[in-house]
């Protein structure tokens, strides 16, 4: 899709936060002005926050999922994965679905690829860990913590039973955290309505380096959510790491080995490998841009999100968080700024103050710090919960009735069998973009 083309082309790759955002708030200000045409290797916007009630079966799949030609207007959408950018050509190349190799011509370009599960150099950890970045992660997680609860039930063995019972999370941010409070309760109910022989209960046990949970939060919310899940049985191991992940099980710092048949791996994220691949100057990763998300030296480039290093103008000499908040509003400041290059409105410098966190924890419980007023329990669920909706560009109703649901009937306890577990494995979820006159792996 190359060639002259009567309008200016603003091309935006990657349909996260900020790429969704960008592209949305550019439509309302430069439509007709400019074409806009958004690359993206799905056809929704993942709202991530609440991935974690996909799992546990509270919301159905495609709540999370926005649709983008309804809530783009006016925007070309190209479903592909870019792999590279030639920029004396100011040509984005990318694989199309059906894998074929495609170029496509920009006079703007917006770089919005976001993040990837990151891999970290422990043994087994790629072959056996499970991410928590996608839609496909969410549901085949699902699946396969019923699957290790029902086979447990199946069994004579208590030792076999007590490991399929058993499941690892690795990383006590937020998805970690969130997941756990989640997903745990998902298990419990389970086991309780599909008894087997032997005890029902399962164990879930939650591994940081870090001092204490939630270590983005302040000491109150994090110590609450500790209360939370520690009643409800949770095993919280600070101050630990994993050395080794097998089929059979994970090995801790200290040498305790932990039977298990499901290692959960949510210990953050790097930067989308096609960012290393261009050859512009990077920081730990993320593209360097300055306060008015400008690629230094290519004033037709901008990045935005987790893919880019972005001055925090309110901490002077630090860049600005890998958050789903930074994201949204640095892709809006994207659309801004170029509009404002069309004649359009006036550019300006991107600078935020975080307007608070809300931490899910399962059931009526939370934490949240919206606007640094500390909150947990149900007033902080409810702020949660709202916040979410608020958040959330579209599926507003659906979300409502799938919570009305939840609190008024009993959870649906099914396997889906929609997803291979070969496409969710921790190895299968970070590659680098394919180069030129490769074969796309598509699983």
């Amino acid at each position: 899709m190359s060639g002259p083309h009567s309008l200016e082309r603003v091309v935006i790759v990657g349909a996260g936060f900020a790429g969704f955002h960008a592209a949305r708030t550019l439509s309302r200000l430069a439509r007709g002005a400019v074409e806009i045409v958004l690359v993206n290797p799905t056809d929704y916007f993942l709202y991530l926050p609440l991935l974690p009630e996909v799992t546990a079966g509270i919301l159905e799949p495609r709540r999370v999922a926005v649709a983008l030609t309804n809530n783009c207007p006016g925007i070309r959408f190209l479903l592909g994965t870019a792999y590279g950018v030639d920029r004396a050509a100011r040509r984005v190349l990318y694989l199309d679905a059906r894998g074929d190799h495609r170029s496509l011509d920009y006079d703007r370009l917006v770089l919005a690829v976001g993040s990837v599960n990151k891999l970290l150099p422990i043994p087994g950890v790629a072959e056996h860990a499970y991410g928590f970045r996608s839609l496909a992660e969410a549901l085949y997680l699902r699946d396969h913590l019923l699957r290790e609860v029902e086979i447990g039930n199946a069994t004579e063995d208590p030792v076999e039973r007590a490991a399929c019972r058993t499941f690892v999370v690795v990383g006590a941010g937020y998805t970690g955290t969130e997941v756990t409070a989640n997903a745990q309760l998902l298990t419990k109910d389970a086991v309780t309505r599909c008894p087997g022989p032997g005890d029902q209960e399962v164990r879930w046990v939650l591994v940081d380096i870090a001092q204490r949970l939630l270590p983005e939060l302040d000491l109150r919310l994090s110590e609450a959510a500790h209360k939370v899940l520690t009643k409800r049985g949770v095993d919280i191991r600070l101050h630990t790491t994993v050395e080794e992940a097998t089929s059979g099980g994970v090995r801790l710092s200290g040498g305790e080995f932990v039977p298990s048949r499901t290692l959960i791996w949510c210990v953050g994220v790097r930067p989308d490998p096609l960012i290393e691949s261009l050859g512009m100057t990077t920081m730990r990763g993320r593209l360097v841009v300055d306060a008015y998300l400008n690629v230094p030296g290519h004033s037709e480039i901008y990045a935005c999100g987790d893919s880019a290093a972005v001055p925090d103008l309110t901490r002077p000499g630090e860049v600005t968080a890998m958050t789903a908040q930074h994201a949204q509003r640095q892709g809006k400041r994207v659309a801004h700024n170029i509009a404002a290059s069309y004649g359009h409105g006036e550019r300006k410098p991107y600078k935020q103050h975080d307007l608070g966190f809300v931490v899910d924890l399962g059931g009526t419980r939370a934490a949240a710090n919206p606007l640094g007023v500390a909150l947990t329990g149900f007033p902080a669920k409810v702020v949660a919960s709202g916040y979410h909706l608020m958040a959330i560009p579209s599926n507003r109703l659906r979300i409502c009735a799938d919570w009305t649901l939840e609190a008024l009937l009993s959870r649906q306890v099914v396997q889906l069998g929609m997803v291979p577990p070969s496409s969710v494995r921790l190895a299968a979820t970070a590659e680098a973009p394919a180069p030129p006159g490769a074969v796309r792996r598509t699983g």
